[in-house]
């Protein structure tokens, strides 16, 4: 029985220490994600990479590409768990999420799930997770993602399904004599509009869209980014909006009972990219060095896109608790450093805090030293003891007789 597995991985995943992070043509560096596939038997291999995170639909497309790859549907599809397609195990009745469930009732596909912790079931699809890193994405140069998955397949052909396996001791490139145990491909299918039934929509000049005589707002520019829309409505009576092509929801609305009205977010009319320079502006003008300041929130910007604004409200809540020259030392410190992260500037303000601290302390402690020609003051405010007259008068005599 060939079995059919799936894995997905992030270069700027933290855990994975050995691989660099992949560097662009720019030299900056990006954040790449690959779904790969391996036929268990052949060790024949497949793969996808995308410069954005996966959606169920990104997932559902890789499927059929790698299906026409393969030249058929293995009879047994096994996978590592994965939130974009399994919703919970549920003691071994598998819950799947809805496109999901859907796409294997299309395809009639045999679905099994690996356990956690379980490295004899992962084992083969961790191998192959491993090569793709440290032998095609490991020294390459990223310009883009079209170019990048060409190599891919190109790298494949020539070197990931071209060699003896240590195990099988088959050569991999010859993948033919196991198609007649896959499941041939009978049709094609919708891969935008099976799943959930989905209604499209133009999206007009004002970032509106029409449904039932209502309409609906759309985030400010999306008439510039895309010419339509997915819509789909809910039992609870709720419009949502997405994309088709990523399956990404940009609006939610409440359905109203009655008709001609404007259904409106407030924010949709704020330019958030507006509002992300506003705040670093106020942010850098809290540093004496404005302009390492600005290339600094700059750099936490590309590096923490989605949370720049958590980002930029830690710098500063520190700005607003300590002086000028402690945010200088420790904005130079992170620069010097390499260290472009709020809570690396945080930890950096805490440890200069704390040096200091130490200095001042042990300048308070230092003995001081009395000069030889000076009386200590013990010595001057100890009073000497008196006796009456009488008692020398009384020695004398007696000294006398």
């Amino acid at each position: 029985m060939k079995r059919f597995l799936i894995y997905q991985w992030e270069s700027k995943f933290k855990l994975i220490l050995v691989i660099p992070k992949q560097k662009s043509s720019d030299n900056k560096e990006v954040k790449l994600n690959f779904i790969a596939f391996v036929l268990a038997n052949s060790r024949y291999k497949y793969k996808e990479w995308l410069d954005r995170p996966f959606t169920t639909q990104d997932v559902i497309r890789a499927h059929e590409n790698a299906f026409k790859w393969y030249g058929g549907i293995p009879r047994e599809l096994v996978y590592d768990q994965d939130s974009l397609i399994v919703v919970s195990e549920n003691g071994g009745d598998l819950i799947l999420t809805k496109e999901f469930q859907q796409y294997k009732e299309t395809r009639n596909l045999n679905l099994h799930v690996c356990r956690k912790a379980d490295p004899e079931s992962k084992g083969k699809i961790e191998n192959v997770v491993g090569f793709i890193k440290h032998n095609f994405a490991k020294h390459r140069v990223f310009h883009n993602i079209d170019s990048w998955n060409e190599q891919g397949w190109r790298w494949l052909n020539r070197t990931g399904n071209y060699k003896i396996h240590n195990t099988t001791k088959k050569d991999q490139s010859k993948c033919s004599p196991w198609k007649q145990h896959l499941r041939p491909v009978t049709q094609d299918i919708n891969l935008i509009n099976n799943y959930e039934n989905s209604i499209t929509r133009s999206v007009h000049k004002d970032n509106t869209i029409r449904y039932l005589s209502n309409r609906y707002s759309l985030p400010l520019g999306t008439f510039n980014k895309h010419e339509s829309v997915c819509i789909k409505e809910t039992q609870d009576k709720h419009l949502i909006i997405y994309i088709s092509q990523t399956g990404e929801i940009i609006a939610k609305h409440r359905i109203p009972e009655g008709k001609g009205q404007l259904v409106k977010d407030r924010n949709h009319t704020r330019d958030r990219t507006k509002g992300v320079d506003a705040f670093i502006d106020t942010v850098a003008k809290q540093f004496a060095d404005r302009e390492m300041a600005y290339g600094y929130l700059d750099a936490l910007r590309e590096k923490y896109p989605r949370y720049i604004k958590d980002q930029l409200q830690i710098v500063l809540r520190e700005t607003k608790n300590n002086n000028e020259e402690i945010l200088s030392a420790a904005l130079h410190e992170c620069i010097k450093r390499n260290l472009y992260s709020a809570t690396d500037f945080s930890d950096i303000i805490s440890y200069l805090k704390r040096q200091r601290s130490a200095h001042e302390t042990a300048n308070d402690n230092d003995e001081t030293v009395t000069p030889l020609n000076k009386i200590s003051g013990w010595i001057m405010e100890t009073e000497a003891q008196k006796r009456a007259l009488n008692t020398y008068t009384d020695i004398l005599e007696g000294e006398s007789n």
